[in-house]
């Protein structure tokens, strides 16, 4: 009797870590297969296409001149990485200073901010006709008075404590990742804060032109990171059939409230920058003048004004933080409208020619460009990239769940912090 039961335990077979995963990979619904596919196949395409442009020559592959040397890559480059930076603060809010409210949707935040950086640094790897010479140059020969030095270095150092961050959470190393947190999160501030600066710092483009942009970079990526936590999450607990639980219904609503303040705030900031735009030169006032009336006039009003701003506000508010089916579809709306807010930015502030005041006569009239179809491959192999990593991190890291003595954790996070602050104070 006695050997039976011993050879009924020899018989006993625990999983390893790899079967788990294998596990979670395994039996699932075909829409997901199917999604997953899409997804893929959009990322392959995308990198294909980059590939391809390389091989041929960017100028026979992108419709980019050099009169408009900055397009539809540009400015995804510039929608992931905001994005990025505004997942960034969400999760900060609560696996950094510790308000227990935004810890159900900490962990989801940092692993969709590390996707949407590489997602953003993979299209701009294709925008740039020589990546690996500028990544060699980037640390051999540092131009330390150029922003784009800055911007790519900083957000080097931003991507470099967020993976370290996430690493740490599924260690359980908890007060480590708070550190690493906070290090990513004063990186990711200065990151951004310097990509606005690009524009901001440019003489020759008045359009951009101004102290503002480093702060409304900032302002537009704590409503990205509203918009897409919001969307990821409703959508994350479709994919792996479970229903939101309280906590989780109460981050989205507290997560809501801020969405709805940074909307505002973006508001405020296009206003006065409309209002400012016609007591510039006649170059800045026509490019103005193009979004409100003219060829991107339809851009601006539907997509970045209507579909990204006031729908999202009206459907926020109505939700009251809620109605998650509102609150998922004004998200979806105000990603949509984002994407065409980054597209504007970028493209009408280079329509206006350098030269359209001094009367040279092959730049009278203002400039134009659309994106070629190996552009368009590459901005939907960014997106693919995002649905794939996405899909496959709610299975293999178990929909990012949160346990119960991390919360504890986040409670104390503050006190983690403490001995910074003081230091700082001194």
């Amino acid at each position: 009797m006695a050997e039976t039961k011993t050879q009924q335990v020899a018989e006993v077979v625990i999983p390893t870590k790899w079967d788990i995963l294998i596990g979670r990979l395994t039996g699932l619904s075909k829409s997901f297969y199917l999604a997953l596919g899409l997804f893929i196949l959009m990322a392959i395409a995308g990198v294909g296409a980059g590939l391809h442009a390389m091989y041929i020559g960017y100028h026979h592959a992108y419709n980019v001149t050099r009169e408009v040397p900055w397009g539809i890559l540009i400015s995804t480059y510039v929608f992931f990485v905001v994005t990025s930076t505004g997942l960034c603060l969400v999760s900060s809010i609560g696996h950094v200073f510790g308000v227990k409210d935004f810890m159900p949707i900490a962990k989801r935040s940092v692993f969709l901010s590390i996707v949407t950086i590489v997602a953003g640094f993979t299209v701009i790897f294709f925008e740039i006709e020589n990546p690996f010479r500028m990544a060699i140059y980037n640390v051999i020969s540092p131009n330390l008075t150029s922003n784009i030095w800055w911007m790519g270095t900083l957000y080097g150092a931003y991507l470099f404590f967020m993976i370290l961050e996430f690493i740490f959470l599924q260690l359980d190393k908890h007060k480590v990742a708070t550190y690493a947190g906070f290090m990513g999160v004063i990186s990711g501030i200065a990151a951004h804060s310097n990509l606005g600066a690009v524009f901001g710092m440019l003489h020759g483009r008045e359009f951009w032109y101004g102290p503002y942009m480093p702060i409304y970079f900032i302002a537009s990526a704590i409503m990205s990171g509203c918009a897409t936590i919001l969307f990821f999450t409703y959508l994350a607990h479709r994919v792996n059939s479970e229903r939101i639980d309280s906590a989780v219904s109460r981050a989205l609503e507290v997560t809501t409230k801020v969405g709805i303040l940074a909307i505002c705030i973006i508001m405020f900031f296009t206003a006065w920058k409309m209002i400012t735009g016609f007591v510039g030169t006649e170059g800045k006032t026509e490019a103005f003048m193009t979004l409100l009336a003219g060829k991107y006039a339809l851009n601006f009003w539907f997509l970045e004004i209507g579909m990204g701003m006031i729908a999202p506000l009206v459907m926020y508010i109505l939700s009251k933080g809620k109605n998650l089916k509102m609150i998922f579809a004004g998200s979806a709306l105000m990603i949509f409208g984002i994407f065409f807010m980054r597209y504007d930015l970028v493209v009408v502030g280079q329509i206006v020619p350098v030269y359209y005041e001094l009367g040279v006569n092959e730049y009278e009239t203002l400039l134009s460009y659309s994106p070629s179809i190996h552009e368009i491959l590459v901005v939907l192999g960014g997106i693919g990239i995002v649905g794939t990593v996405f899909l496959l991190g709610e299975k293999i890291f178990n929909a990012h769940k949160v346990e119960e003595h991390e919360y504890e954790t986040a409670t104390s996070a503050l006190k983690v912090l403490e001995p910074i602050k003081t230091e700082t104070s001194k």
